[in-house]
């Protein structure tokens, strides 16, 4: 028996570890200039990063050792990961392409531009140290959780590789807008806004109408703007969560 409990324990870690991996490959990815693979290891890191709560929950296999090891993973997937992103469309941006850190030759203020892209990781390790000290998060989250961060800047890499509209290019690949994204995004996880937890605790309507509501509205915006729907319903989060604050609803 201890030895099954020792195997379920390490259940959850194993699956910490592949979102580290992909966050890792997500950096590889994101330096080597390839967006589109950086942003499908932020998604994949996302999906293992729900998978380890679910099997932790499932089998009861909560550890300290897990804790920290998923804050660790969700540093580089959600944190470092779309940074590096950030740094290769901003220097698209301004250069018009892409070379490796070493050759870029532009001017030094252009160089403060790229290397703001660092604020990223730095407020998503100011989120994660907030939220593993913070006992009034357990039922919602005060400020945006660091893996919708990295879904948002992922989101406009994947758009960038594989969607097919010309003109959302000089959008995406606008100084100002990346600049906006990434301070916006940055004080978002720092702030004290109340977010809702997508968590399902049962199915019940009343309990989770506000839940049911953003799921329906997700499902549509995909439906109708199918790739271009996934920066938006990060937006849609932070905005639904917004208006249930001032309203008063969980």
């Amino acid at each position: 028996m201890n030895r099954i409990s020792n195997i379920f324990f390490w259940v959850p870690n194993a699956i910490t570890s592949m979102n580290l991996v992909c966050g890792s490959l997500s950096v590889f990815f994101a330096i080597n200039g390839s967006l589109g693979w950086a942003a499908i290891f932020i998604f994949a890191a996302a999906i293992f990063d729900f998978l380890d709560g679910f099997s932790a929950r499932l089998l009861k296999a909560y550890s300290v050792i897990g804790k920290e090891l998923d804050s660790l993973a969700d540093m580089v997937s959600f944190g470092l990961a779309p940074a590096a992103i950030v740094f290769t469309m901003l220097q698209l941006t301004l250069t018009g392409k892409f070379q490796p850190i070493q050759e870029i030759e532009t001017h030094w203020s252009q160089w403060i531009v790229l290397f703001t892209s660092l604020v990223i990781p730095v407020a998503g390790a100011f989120r994660l140290a907030k939220f593993n000290t913070d006992d009034r998060q357990n039922e919602q989250f005060l400020g945006m959780p660091i893996p919708a961060n990295a879904i948002f800047f992922a989101s406009l890499a994947l758009i960038l590789e594989l969607g097919t509209k010309q003109s959302i290019v000089p959008i995406i690949l606008n100084k100002y807008t990346l600049l906006a994204s990434i301070f916006g995004c940055s004080f978002l996880m720092v702030s004290e806004l109340p977010m809702f937890n997508l968590k399902f605790k049962n199915l019940k309507f009343k309990e989770n109408a506000l839940r049911f509501f953003f799921v329906g509205t997700t499902i549509l915006l995909l439906v109708f703007l199918q790739i271009y729907a996934l920066p938006l319903i990060i937006i849609w989060y932070v905005a639904l969560s917004a208006i249930s604050y001032l309203a008063g609803t969980k």
